[in-house]
């Protein structure tokens, strides 16, 4: 795919004014609203400028090493035809090693389950403010504010964001010059916090200070949108990516500097619970600045809850998440809602409000899943960087520098695992369980899955056309297979057409969908297999387009006859004259496991909890967009290993 067409299909990834304002509106939210609860998580009830001095200049070294070097510099790269994110990373790579799959599913399971935290945290956050305001204002009510926003929030999904979207870029615009101007005012009264830039006093934070290394799970907490930041590649491009980053970083570490201003102008005193983030703020302006953050907490929440909409899409296509239902509320490229993710996300949401209540209790568990995202993106970053074939001296070095930061994050946040971490990393768990038992199985199917040749039986099916004995099942028979050459059929598809029920037709057609590792391939081939009897098409589609097969096979026959490739007329006489097209008939056929199986227990296990997930997720003629079409889904047994010498005895 050449740069004309990845600008068609991507109109605003070239630089531009509305470029920049609309990565503003979708990159950032997760890494801008930080600023919220970053410094009240670093620093305790008691001042101690030792700590403001260590923390802001962890924090700012953070920021440049993590976020600017390594994601906005390097991996912003690695892009998949204008694509990022983990599971774009790995479509290119996956192909040097069979294992590279478990990095993939460990870094997009602990991307979704620390998402979960997102939303609540950055909501709460801004919500808390209000008691600076209305001091007697009670946990609950600030607990059922912020419910009620989060739910509102995802009650909105399945109309689309693309009103709200447009809106996106010129309030976080708003939302970063608020930042930049608060950090300044506070940074001219005390400019003594510009000691910070010298990674020095980050240094003595970390060795000297008591328990200072373990701080660092809180500074963490500054560049978790980062790995966000690359997923949202494809909607904004690079080089809008990396000319904002300039903007925004600067007025990021203009408030985490102006909120060390603040700190140390009142060093020796204790916190008492006031959040260094609003006390930047005159009074005057607390309710206009409370309004600003709540707005900007849903616009991160909202980024999230898009990104976990396209990771689940990329993992459907990667066979490594049940084929659940997709929607496409809006036309705009990349607007998709996943109405069982929709649900999960906000139960969890819910679940993590009710369960933490305060956000000082979330920035305790926040943070622990997405260090292990980051490392698995090292990991496969640096079997990228070989592809490149980058010297090995800089591919070693990136590996050892960046998994000794990362590995340092994820040891000093393993403390947060008895405080509300285990919540995140449970979670995590559950979704790599699934998406292990998806691939697994797929694998165990496709490997059991028995095809034939599909030449033998063209005569056959020809005869069977003909045989006016048979009752006509459908003018036009559609069976959705999954061999991928052309030459080969299932077995049970011949199984299903001539002795399930003889099923009689007068063209039968062959639909395989291929993914690409390609994002938005959208190609066909066809092959006629006999002449006006019967044809495959194979779909190349890529992993973020959307499966229509009822629209593109429509679309493919469509073609044929305008080509005069084929005749669509029904073949019944009485219709035939009137030109009547005939009725098409999807056959998809759809595999339950056989009682009679004995096979190894690990596959046995997959197996089981493969087909009881199943049952709980939409049928495969929804997924692939069959659903307004005359579709029969038939059920065939999957015999893993068919059970030998049954031990029956005959008695008289």
């Amino acid at each position: 795919m050449d740069a004309k067409q990845l600008d068609a299909k991507h109109p605003h990834t070239a630089i531009s004014t509305a470029g920049l304002l609309i990565a503003l509106g979708i990159i950032y939210g997760d890494i801008g609203t930080s600023p919220l609860y970053v410094m009240k998580a670093i620093v305790p009830e008691l001042i101690d400028p030792r700590l403001i001095l260590g923390g802001i200049s962890c924090v700012l070294w953070t920021l440049t090493l993590q976020t600017t070097i390594k994601y906005v510099l390097l991996t912003l790269n690695a892009d998949n035809n204008g694509e990022g994110g983990i599971f774009s990373l790995y479509a290119l790579v996956r192909r040097r090693a069979a294992w590279l799959t478990v990095p993939a599913i460990i870094g997009g399971a602990a991307l979704l389950a620390d998402g979960v935290i997102t939303p609540p945290i950055s909501v709460s956050s801004a919500i808390e403010g209000l008691k600076q305001v209305y001091p007697h204002l009670t946990q609950d009510v600030i607990v059922y504010i912020v419910i009620a926003i989060i739910a509102g929030l995802f009650f909105l999904q399945s109309f689309g964001t693309q009103i709200v979207g447009k809106a996106f870029g010129p309030i976080m615009l708003l939302w970063f010059s608020m930042l930049g101007v608060l950090g300044g005012s506070w940074i001219a009264q005390n400019p003594e916090i510009l000691k910070a830039v010298n990674p020095y006093y980050a240094y003595k934070l970390l060795v000297e200070y008591p328990g200072g290394f373990w701080l660092l799970g809180a500074v963490f907490l500054c560049t978790t949108g980062a790995e966000a930041l690359y997923s949202d590649l494809g909607h904004c491009g690079k080089g809008n990516i990396r000319i904002s980053w300039i903007f925004v970083k600067s007025c990021l570490v203009l408030n985490y500097m102006g909120q060390g201003a603040w700190l140390l102008a009142h060093q020796g005193e204790q916190l008492n619970g006031r959040n260094p983030f609003y006390e930047l703020m005159p009074p005057w302006f607390l309710l206009i600045g409370i309004g600003i953050a709540t707005i900007a907490a849903i616009i991160a929440s909202q980024a999230l809850i898009t990104g976990s909409f396209t990771l689940v899409a990329e993992a459907i296509r990667l066979n490594m998440w049940p084929k659940v239902r997709l929607n496409y509320p809006t036309d705009v490229k990349g607007q998709l809602y996943v109405p069982s993710m929709n649900r999960l996300l906000l139960l969890g949401c819910i679940g993590v409000v009710l369960y933490f209540r305060e956000s000082s209790n979330m920035e305790a568990a926040y943070g622990l899943a997405i260090t292990l995202t980051m490392l698995m993106t090292t990991l496969l970053l640096t079997v990228w960087l070989r592809t490149r074939r980058v010297p090995l001296l800089i591919v070693v070095a990136f590996a050892l520098l960046y998994g000794l930061i990362e590995g340092s994050f994820l040891v000093a946040n393993l403390i947060k695992f008895p405080h509300g971490g285990w919540v995140s990393l449970a979670i995590g768990a559950a979704l790599m369980a699934v998406m292990y038992i998806w691939l697994r199985a797929y694998y165990i199917k496709r490997r059991l899955t028995e095809f034939v040749k599909i030449e033998p039986y063209m005569d056959a099916l020809r005869e069977l056309s003909n045989d006016e004995s048979v009752p006509k099942y459908s003018t036009h028979l559609v069976f959705m297979t999954s061999a991928e050459r052309a030459s080969e059929i299932e077995s049970k598809i011949i199984y299903s057409i001539f002795q399930k029920r003889p099923k009689r037709a007068d063209i039968y057609w062959f639909v395989h969908v291929d993914t690409t590792d390609e994002p938005y391939t959208m190609e066909y081939k066809v092959v006629e297999l006999a002449p006006d009897d019967a044809f495959r098409i194979t779909f190349r589609l890529g992993f973020r387009v959307e499966q229509r097969i009822n629209l593109y096979f429509r679309k493919v026959v469509e073609d044929l006859v305008r080509n005069k490739e084929v005749d669509i007329t029904s073949r019944y006489e009485s219709l035939s004259k009137q030109h009547v097209t005939g009725d098409f008939r999807f056959v998809v056929l759809e595999k339950f496991l056989s009682v009679e199986n004995e096979f190894p227990l690990v596959e046995k296990l997959v197996m089981q909890a493969y087909f009881y997930i199943k049952q709980f997720t939409a049928s495969e003629d929804k997924y692939f967009g069959l659903d307004t079409s005359s579709v029969k889904v038939e059920k065939v047994p999957l015999v893993i290993t068919p059970v030998r010498d049954v031990a029956l005895k005959r008695v008289m």
